[in-house]
């Protein structure tokens, strides 16, 4: 199986659940992982920004992608976030984080620094060689403060062997078709916008890595597959159901938003560490009332 077609289809960016003190929530995260992959999801990501990385140290992302690696247990790959703007760090980091049982890096562009693109074509062509897994890039300007151009990601798709796909979440269609018509045809391109990943997959992308699939993995995993199987009649009947729960995810804060609705699931507790908080009263209620729908 080549790595883009490991890759197909829908990841899910899981969340890090968190006990009423703050710790990590072992017992929850794996029932987590478990209603994840028992609904449909193709793989998992572990230490996305989704997780809250920036909120734990180092040991704590260590334990969190061996317990995931465990627990997954082959059922499905698992990619493994690093990223940051200290770019010498993260090389450290890419020679001694537990990488073995993953199948790939996932790596947000440099964030605050605000690189020119020749920055960010050196940063990345860096962590390709450092690391022992493939990279694959993410783009989202509206955390990081700078987009990774269609003619960057091309010219690191094309110039450094290590990189193998990108999760885009630019949100600009015209962009992403570039990257779609430019970029070799092994090249792996998934969408990081929940709400734009139909159009998307329909525009050629492989498939998407999801927040939404923590809450919803059975309709937003199906609705991925019949559109990647070009049934985008399917599609839209799954997706028109999907677009009220996307909007509520993020109209406060990621992963304030999936947490509220993990929390009515009953899957894990609704804490998050500083300076994310819960989402607002009134929001909650009507996260829930959408669920209950």
């Amino acid at each position: 199986m080549t790595f883009r077609e490991q890759l197909r289809g829908t990841g899910v960016a899981l969340v890090t659940p968190f006990q009423k003190d703050f710790s990590v929530d072992y017992n929850a995260l794996g029932k987590v992982i478990d209603f994840v992959i028992e609904g449909g999801v193709n793989y998992v990501v572990t230490l996305g920004t989704t997780g809250e990385t920036p909120t734990l140290s180092k040991e704590e992302k260590k334990q969190i992608a061996l317990f995931t690696y465990d627990k997954v247990a082959g059922r499905v790959p698992v990619v493994t976030g690093i990223g940051g703007n200290n770019t010498a760090e993260l090389i450290e980091e890419l020679g001694t984080f537990p990488l073995d049982k993953a199948v790939a890096v996932l790596s947000a562009s440099p964030y605050y620094s605000k690189p020119s693109q020749e920055g960010l074509f050196q940063h990345y062509k860096a962590l390709a060689a450092a690391s022992p897994k493939p990279i694959l890039l993410y783009n989202v300007p509206g955390r990081t403060g700078r987009n990774l151009t269609a003619a960057t990601t091309v010219r690191l798709a094309r110039e450094v062997k290590n990189i193998a796909g990108i999760k885009e979440a630019s949100g600009d269609m015209a962009q992403c078709m570039e990257i779609l018509r430019d970029c070799p045809a092994e090249f792996l391109v998934v969408s990081g916008d929940d709400a734009l990943a139909m159009p998307q997959i329909a525009c050629g992308m492989q498939g998407v890595i999801s927040v939404a699939a923590n809450s919803f993995p059975k309709d937003f995993a199906e609705m991925v597959r019949v559109a990647l199987n070009g049934d985008f009649k399917a599609a839209k009947a799954l997706n028109d159901k999907l677009i009220e729960g996307y909007e509520l995810l993020f109209a406060e804060n990621n992963p304030a938003g999936v947490k509220a609705a993990m929390a009515e699931l009953g899957l894990i507790g609704n804490y998050l560490r500083l300076p994310v908080v819960p989402l607002s009263e009134g929001l909650h209620g009507k996260v829930k009332a959408y669920l209950a729908k």
